[in-house]
């Protein structure tokens, strides 16, 4: 009877124990994935695998330029009343070309556009730098994953076509979150004005970038966290982890699409731009460039880069 006793407690401590280290674990993955955070710069990045300090001189140039221009903080309220901010660049000689540029995790539209911005610039456009939800100066507890931002980018556009005119040329330009957020944006009935949408190492969607962090990050399964933290993120934040993919909105889509992505990518893998390539019922292209690490595409390649946006809009923005 003693032994039996012995027995049944030891199971049921063990049980208690995995109980107890279940629920922590579940409250730090979503603490540390869905609430907001300070935001990130280059050298306290989430993606520690990419090596920014070999891009800091065309970094800090592209910078200096960047800051020696007039800019307006302009917002919007997102539709379930949040506070949106962004930096709008007016291009000198008046246009009707815009690219909305949607920044990656942790980060904001000052740190992920400062270079990018210059080119679009250069080419006509106006450049609209947004803060997501629940990043930089806008408002928000529950950073969006995309899953959120979608609607807020249809806001943008709205807002872009209010300034500029109904004749407005919308491109869409997202870096990783950004990228995901700008592909989920082709699935919510976007103005005709949207010409193009160009997505730089996007997630297919939370749910398959959070495995993979759990393994690379971790070495865990899946399960049970990532039920639980689902859980948790619908009932707080509103929207579950497989509630909206990628590959679903651009699969139809009629809006033409530039895929782009680094091969040496450790923390959105390549193979989520290749698989929402290949789901893509639009016009369509892929840059995969070669040792190029998370969102370093840009700074890796940059002729081929800009060759492929200038592509884009040679063909487009009109």
């Amino acid at each position: 009877m003693n032994v039996l006793f012995w027995v049944l407690f030891a199971l049921i401590s063990v049980a208690v124990i995995v109980i107890i280290v279940l629920i922590c674990a579940t409250v730090y993955f979503y603490r540390l994935t869905i609430l907001r955070k300070p935001t990130a710069t280059l050298e306290n990045n989430i993606n520690a695998s990419t090596d920014w300090s070999k891009h800091l001189d065309f970094i800090h140039k592209r910078k200096e330029w960047f800051y020696a221009q007039p800019m307006e903080e302009v917002y919007i309220n997102s539709c379930d009343g949040l506070k949106l901010h962004a930096t709008l660049l007016k291009n000198s000689s008046p246009s009707i070309k815009t690219v909305i540029c949607f920044h990656g995790y942790t980060s904001c539209g000052k740190n992920d556009y400062t270079s990018l911005s210059k080119f679009y610039y250069e080419h006509g456009f106006n450049v609209l730098i947004v803060d997501e939800r629940a990043h930089g100066e806008s408002e928000g507890k529950y950073i969006g994953f995309g899953v959120l931002d979608r609607n807020d980018a249809k806001s943008w556009v709205q807002y872009i076509i209010e300034q500029f005119g109904n004749d407005s040329i919308i491109f869409l330009h997202g870096t990783s979150m950004g990228g995901a957020t700008v592909l989920m944006a082709t699935g919510v009935d976007l103005p005709s004005n949207v010409k193009a949408v160009v997505s730089d190492c996007a997630f297919t969607s939370a749910y398959d970038v959070f495995c993979h962090i759990l393994k690379r990050d971790y070495h865990i399964p899946k399960f049970p966290i990532m039920n639980l933290t689902d859980y948790l993120t619908k009932k707080n934040a509103g929207y579950g982890y497989k509630d909206v993919n990628t590959i679903d909105c651009v699969s139809k889509t009629n809006i033409p699409i530039l895929f782009i992505h680094g091969d040496k990518d450790d923390f959105v893998p390549y193979w989520m731009s290749e698989k929402n390539y290949a789901g893509c019922s639009s016009e369509k292209e892929l840059l995969i460039v070669q040792g190029a690490d998370h969102a370093e595409s840009y700074y890796v390649n940059t002729s081929a880069y800009e060759a492929a946006l200038l592509r884009f809009i040679e063909k487009y923005a009109h």
